[in-house]
């Protein structure tokens, strides 16, 4: 599945606000320096999808606002 992710780093707290079914807005405490900001996403999507952060890849955007994630569903 993918999806549309609009990131705002360097905010005061962690959160994830759904736009529609494939977009959302997220905002992490890390600062846009060496792909934590990136990394702090994909672990928030991690736990929002509940799957293995693993199954989340990063498609397109990595120096960008506006990312687009793959993410694998988990086998059950």
């Amino acid at each position: 599945m993918l999806i549309k992710v609009k990131v705002f780093p360097g905010s005061r707290e962690n959160e994830i606000i759904k736009k529609s079914d494939d977009s959302f807005e997220i905002k992490v405490k890390e600062k846009p320096q060496m792909g934590r900001a990136t990394e702090a996403t994909a672990q928030l999507l991690s736990y929002y999808f509940e799957v293995p952060r693993k199954n989340i890849r990063l498609i397109k955007g990595f120096k960008e606002r506006n990312k687009i994630f793959d993410i694998k569903e988990a086998a059950l």
